[in-house]
């Protein structure tokens, strides 16, 4: 039988975005004890009241709890409720003391005021015009949010996202959702094809509708893509999006011809077989990768025929010359490397950590600089970029900002109309470049300028679509020389030479537990006793032995997100290790609190932040609604409903460490992470440790990991059209 109950929430305890379940402690009159209550709320905050409708059910583990059958929302009545309601960041321009001083001044009348007398407030102490102004509009938008709020709670979802529906639509955000629903998955990050779907089904939309399929095909379509692949084949493409969809055949063809006319997608006729996909006729690309996949391929081939600007050099001279400049002695691979740079257009240098790459790019740079001062650096990460300017001296950018994005027009300023000012372009951690950035780089590189891509081709692949390094390489199209003879100084490292056994296949090397070695391996088979070792190293353990501080030094990396010892439950753990505040702002069931270690999971061009990009909180304002943190030497404010682009990272992934370098890490390799034990992401994640690594985890995970050096296989044309080598190959417009 359904109970009522009314309460004031005191605080929230859980939230998840995707679906608004909420976990809330809720203060009930003529209940000694906080109340826990449970279901799908809007938004919830501290202060506000809710008379629910439900179920009283008792948690094996939690408890008694009221299940939420349904609720309305209550604006407080009592002086304290007020001021927490108003106090909780609803309301930009009022943060928890300034709700005090207002509450301390109009008392119960406080909300009434706000609604329909608000000029009345240039009586509390901190209030002048602005702030009245700033005051109104938000409590004017909270209004307006909150009926989207109900309507998307009509529609069973998530009230998460109504504040970036309504920043999308303006008024016209419930009219358009209503037309169009499947507009969301298209406009709004972070809002996908499900979540659309689910309001469509609501509004009446049917399965078989046009407008579901076009929309279903392109999210698989991404679904697709995020997996690494820049297009699928026809028939596989046809079938998986009627699995999705639950439709007949003839619905999705004709939803693909649609968006295909659209220039939504491009189908490609294959007239020859390749190897990329053997019997498959057609290829079906986002009209986005196909145009970059075409044009780096035809780029590539156009800068390879191109005069070269610098003047042409005797080789054998300048490496000459390099050695007794930068008293070197330089390897044999080394030479053929610096060679190849001063006589050719493109170069691809590619070899493991210790290898000497470092070395073979500041003998090129020391070269190149005698004859002229036009040469840029860049790398995909700020992490990766920094490195590469301690290593060899001179500045080095981030691809993004070397292209100088605009948030005004929407793009990168450097192009092929405004190319870069350079005779010589170098780019390191080139195995991360998806195809993408790729197209945009080659955009903008002058046609005269030489070339130099450096990456391990060994690591994992870009988590963007592509493979794009490897692509180049097997196309036989580009010079490459390939590092793999472990310098002296380099084979003092257990972390180097156990990196290049894992990469041939080889177990590590497991030493005695000196406190000078750089490398260990502590075997825990249970994911509960691995989990409480992690803890501990991190904490305690390694900043104790070896000075590292626990959040700026190391980091953990984790094959996956899930689990025990997923990056999910580690950030959880971690961060009440690290990080234990009761304060800060709860978001998608997450707490932000100053100091917490964060990273940016979408590149924002407008803020200059990027996938991957790892800070700490500096400081919360709950007036303003900020958030902010800081990237290296640069402080980025976040508004209170853009903290979907931020996750904790005292724990990350081991794809999202690409590019990163850190002073310690620790990785877990447990069974549980079997269906991502491959020998690629143990590599990639040993070499992201600079003077310490330690995994934790079974032999036996370990050895799988190690021996598995099967790889998904990516569709991508790109090689193919390499090595078609067309003589004078030409630049898609679309």
């Amino acid at each position: 039988m359904l109970a009522e109950l009314t309460g004031q929430i005191e605080r929230v305890t859980f939230t998840n975005q995707d679906n608004g379940y909420t976990v809330a402690k809720l203060k009930v009159s003529g209940r000694r004890e906080l109340v826990t209550a449970v279901g799908c709320l809007m938004s919830p905050v501290p202060g506000e009241v809710l008379r629910m409708t439900g179920e009283w059910k008792n948690h094996t583990r939690y408890g008694e709890q009221f299940q939420i059958v349904q609720y309305k929302s209550i604006t407080p009545a009592t002086v304290a409720g007020i001021q927490k309601y108003l106090g909780s960041g609803l309301i930009r321009g009022i943060g928890p003391v300034m709700a005090g001083r207002i509450v301390k001044v109009f008392g119960k009348d406080t909300l009434e005021i706000i609604e329909n007398d608000i000029e009345e407030l240039i009586g509390v102490e901190g209030i002048g015009k602005k702030r009245i102004r700033m005051i109104q509009n938000a409590w004017d938008e909270q209004k307006e949010i909150r009926q989207v709020m109900i309507f998307l709670q009509e529609h069973n979802v998530s009230s998460a996202y109504a504040a970036k529906i309504f920043k999308q639509y303006g008024n016209e955000s419930i009219q358009v959702v209503k037309d169009n629903p499947y507009r969301l998955a298209e406009d709004i990050w972070g809002i996908g094809f499900l979540t659309a779907d689910r309001i469509a089904e609501n509004l009446g939309f049917t399965k078989e509708s046009p407008l579901r399929a076009q929309a279903g095909i392109l999210y698989v379509l991404h679904q697709l893509s995020d997996e690494g692949h820049v297009y699928y084949p026809y028939e596989p493409l046809i079938e998986k999006s009627m699995e999705m969809l639950e439709v007949k055949s003839d619905v999705v063809v004709q939803a693909l011809s649609a968006i295909a006319s659209e220039g939504k997608v491009v189908i490609e006729e294959l007239t020859e077989p390749t190897d990329s996909i053997h019997e498959k006729k057609q290829a079906v690309y986002l009209a986005g990768y196909y145009l970059a996949e075409t044009n780096v391929a035809a780029r590539i081939n156009n800068l390879m025929a191109a005069p070269k600007a610098i003047r042409e050099m005797d080789s054998e001279k300048a490496v000459d010359w390099v050695q007794g400049k930068l008293s070197l002695n330089l390897a044999e691979k080394q030479v053929e490397a610096i060679k190849s740079a001063a006589n050719g257009k493109v170069l691809v240098i590619t070899g493991g950590p210790g290898t000497g790459k470092t070395t073979i790019i500041k003998s090129i740079l020391t070269i190149f600089s005698k004859i002229t001062d036009r040469i840029l650096l860049a790398a995909p990460t700020g992490r990766a970029a920094k490195r590469m300017a301690d290593a060899t001296g001179y500045e080095a950018k981030t691809i993004h900002r070397l292209l100088e994005f605009s948030p005004k027009f929407g793009g990168f300023k450097r192009n092929e109309e405004t190319p870069l000012n350079c005779d010589l372009l170098v780019i390191d951690e080139a195995s991360m470049i998806d195809i993408v950035l790729m197209h945009h780089l080659l955009k903008a590189t002058p046609p005269s300028a030489t070339l130099i891509l450096v990456g391990d081709v060994d690591q994992l692949p870009s988590v963007g679509p592509g493979s794009v390094l490897m692509d180049i390489i097997n196309s036989g199209a580009v010079p490459v020389v390939r590092l793999n003879e472990i310098f002296r100084q380099a084979r003092q490292s257990s972390i180097i030479v156990n990196a290049h056994r894992i990469n041939s296949g080889k177990m590590p090397l497991i030493k005695s537990k000196r406190t000078d070695e750089d490398f260990y391996f502590i075997e825990q088979t249970e994911p509960e006793d691995a989990l409480r070792v992690i803890l501990e190293i991190v904490a305690d353990r390694i900043p104790k032995r070896f000075g590292f501080d626990p959040v700026d030094d190391i980091q953990v990396l984790s094959p996956m997100h899930r689990g025990l010892v997923g990056a999910g439950n580690l950030n959880t753990e971690l961060q009440k290790a690290l990080n234990p505040q009761s304060s800060g702002i709860e978001r998608g069931g997450r707490r932000f609190s100053v100091n917490d270690k964060v990273m940016q999971i979408k590149n924002n061009y407008d803020k200059e932040v990027y996938n991957g990009d790892i800070g700490r909180i500096e400081s919360l304002n709950f007036q303003e609604q900020l958030l902010t943190v800081r990237f290296d030497e640069r402080k980025i404010p976040y508004d209170f409903n853009e903290l979907d682009e931020i996750i904790h990272a005292y724990a990350i992934s081991v794809h999202k460490s690409q590019g990163s370098e850190f002073p310690a890490i620790v990785i877990p390799v447990m069974m549980q992470h079997y269906m991502l034990l491959q020998r690629n992401l143990l590599y990639t994640g040993i070499t992201r440790g600079k003077s310490l690594a330690i995994i934790v985890g079974s032999k036996k995970a370990l050895a799988i990991a190690v021996q598995n050096n099967k790889t998904q296989k990516r569709y991508t044309l790109l090689r193919d059209r390499l090595n078609k080598g067309h003589s004078n190959p030409e630049v898609v417009q679309l």
